[in-house]
């Protein structure tokens, strides 16, 4: 059981990558510069960047977006979970 929750938080991780991948391609298309270096520590200014840029040409946030935030919100919560039952 706890194996799968660990899992979880694998494929919960890679699919963040996955849409972070995708907002820097987004971003980079519109012109914005990404620091390729400091990427792990500018992220969310570059998902706040996406967020606001996409709300500006259509009203909405982009899917990337909820997809990077719901994907690292279930990777903590299932991080957390494997460790409890682990330590059960």
């Amino acid at each position: 059981m706890t194996e799968t929750f660990l899992i979880l938080a694998f494929l919960s991780i890679a699919w963040g990558i996955i849409s972070t991948i995708a907002v820097v391609s987004f971003l980079q298309k519109k012109g914005r510069k990404i620091n390729f270096l400091f990427i792990n520590v500018l992220i969310f200014k570059y998902i706040n960047d996406y967020h606001k840029i996409t709300v500006e040409e259509t009203d909405k946030a982009g899917f990337w977006y909820y997809s990077f935030i719901i994907s690292m919100n279930c990777a903590l919560v299932f991080a957390i979970l494997g460790m409890i039952l682990s330590k059960i």
